[in-house]
């Protein structure tokens, strides 16, 4: 497992990983699973790899995005991607969330403050890890 992530700041996502990232989740699932475009990839033993390029909004809500906050943000906000593709069940919001405080909390984070980043996505964060009804995921071909 790479302990420090590489990235940059963009406009649209507010981040984009510069060289791949492989964090060992923990989570056991019955087979391995990628995302849309590849981008992010999970083996049956839980080994995550988030692909050089992949873009994400980085810490979410009325927060401050901080160093001891971005690889927490990154792995969870990669496992809320898998769940709202259906690859990942609802059921594992807990353990991304759970995650989430414990990277945190080993990148420097307070207790107290990565307590309270824990608390605030399982109360708000739910609707994040849902699919989305809205056509926003529609492939469109032109010419």
């Amino acid at each position: 497992m790479h302990k420090q992530i590489c990235y940059r700041k963009l406009k649209d996502y507010k981040y984009q990983l510069m060289e791949p990232y492989i964090h060992e989740t923990g989570l056991k699932i019955p087979k391995r699973i990628s995302t849309t475009a590849n981008w992010l990839n999970m083996t049956k033993s839980g080994r995550l790899t988030v692909k050089k390029g992949y873009a994400w909004d980085g810490p979410s809500g009325p927060t401050i995005d901080t160093k001891n906050f971005m690889r927490g943000s990154l792995v969870h906000d990669a496992l809320y991607q898998m769940m709202r593709e259906k690859l990942l069940p609802q059921r594992m919001r807990k353990a991304a969330d759970i995650m989430l405080r414990d990277l945190c909390r080993h990148d420097g984070m307070s207790h107290a403050r990565a307590d309270y980043v824990y608390h605030a996505v399982r109360v708000f964060g739910g609707k994040a890890a849902k699919p989305s009804k809205k056509a926003t995921q529609v492939i469109i071909k032109a010419p």
